[in-house]
């Protein structure tokens, strides 16, 4: 009787969503309770704590070459990558998950990393430091969050198939000038390309050059309306793909601002061929404009600030962009829903495409219906490209 009754409000609850109010954010919470505790998951019985892979589809592992010469690249992106320690915490829940996972870094991205390895460019936030010695300026000091982890760790970025860290976030100066130079130096000293406000990332695959430029946003949106179009049209012009992130909006919010619609529009008129977001710690809608994506926000990814945060929702967002003649032109883009942990009953910072019908329409059903505001919202995510199975 029990299992009944939660169907027959999940039906109601479904038919009454179209006739929510276009203002209103609807959150995964919402629809289907607390997504890191297992007893409030839909379920016909016991949920086991760990959830069991399916093989994800992925593109091929090498761009297709047309015959009019033209370049077919994947790009991936994810959102915010926090590992290791907060150091204004005694806690040591990442501590204690790596020696459960026999001391391997690179646990985190176990289940992700055969999506990424096949991909052509693997875009994350990195949002924290990497350093082995720190001091915290004075104007931190009163923070609850200040994030830390050892400059060895940056190597679970190239293991998995990560080529590309955006940095420009709240956290990246937690430990002054001297934690944000220790983590740009632990970045290159792997092989990672790094963007923050003060250094676009530059990267060549398959003959296309691609430039990454981030930025974090907060009070500043002022300046940054003349100073992100200026910079992305100079970088446009010695580069074939230009993509840019921004780490904006309100925590928790499950929709962009209009501060950040107008400045995401305006990096698309600059010549931006892609921007995605962060820092909202939820996934929010994307749009469609003028010919290319803005994804607003992708949530957590491998977050280590909560061990059991209120909703564990995020996706990994994949875009085919075709490049001819130094022309980018995004041709078609999936999203493949995840939880940003393997186990249902708390983080263990190790994100998991769901495997669950239910789950990945809760997804869909968020980001959809927190775009019914926005003007270019898309009307679908697809979950497959074209010419997947």
């Amino acid at each position: 009787m029990r299992k009944l009754a939660f169907w027959m409000i999940l039906a109601l609850l479904c038919l009454a969503l179209p006739f929510a109010c276009a203002e209103e954010e609807i959150s995964y919470g919402e629809l289907f309770g607390d997504p890191a505790t297992p007893t409030q998951l839909p379920s016909a019985g016991a949920q086991p704590a760990q959830e069991q892979m399916a093989p994800t589809p992925v593109p091929t592992a090498t761009p297709r070459l047309e015959g009019d010469g033209s370049v077919l690249l994947t790009i991936t992106a994810v959102g915010d990558v926090t590992i290791g320690r907060n150091v204004q915490s005694s806690s040591t829940i990442f501590a204690k998950e790596l020696k459960r996972q026999d001391d391997d870094i690179n646990f985190i991205f176990r289940n992700v990393k055969d999506i990424f390895a096949q991909d052509d460019i693997t875009i994350v936030n990195f949002e924290g430091v990497l350093a082995e010695d720190y001091s915290i300026p004075s104007k931190k000091r009163n923070n609850s969050f200040l994030f830390l982890a050892p400059t060895a760790y940056a190597q679970a970025l190239p293991d998995n198939g990560v080529e590309i860290a955006t940095i420009e976030n709240n956290h990246i100066d937690d430990f002054g000038d001297d934690g944000r130079a220790s983590t740009q130096q632990a970045l290159a000293d792997v092989g990672v390309t790094w963007s923050d406000e003060y250094h676009m990332a530059e990267y060549e695959t398959q003959g296309v050059k691609v430039a990454v430029l981030s930025y974090k946003t907060f009070d500043y949106y002022d300046t940054l309306y003349t100073k992100v179009p200026a910079e992305v049209a100079a970088a446009k012009a010695n580069h074939d793909l230009v993509i840019v992130a921004f780490h904006w909006g309100a925590e928790k919010d499950y929709s962009p601002n209009d501060n950040q619609v107008r400045l995401g529009r305006a990096t698309i008129d600059a010549g931006a061929d892609l921007v995605v977001g962060h820092h909202s710690h939820r996934i929010n809608p994307i749009e469609y404009y003028n010919g290319k994506y803005i994804c607003y926000s992708l949530g957590n990814f491998s977050f280590a600030g909560n061990n059991k945060p209120d909703d564990m929702s995020s996706y990994i967002f994949q875009l085919r962009v075709r490049v001819r003649d130094g022309v980018a032109s995004s041709e078609e883009f999936k999203i493949i829903p995840c939880r940003i942990s393997s186990r249902t009953d708390y983080n263990d910072f190790t994100p998991t495409p769901y495997t669950k019908d239910t789950h990945i329409e809760a997804v869909l059903r968020v980001l959809k219906e927190n775009g019914r505001k926005l003007e270019y919202a898309v009307e679908s995510y697809p979950l497959k490209f074209s010419d997947e199975e």
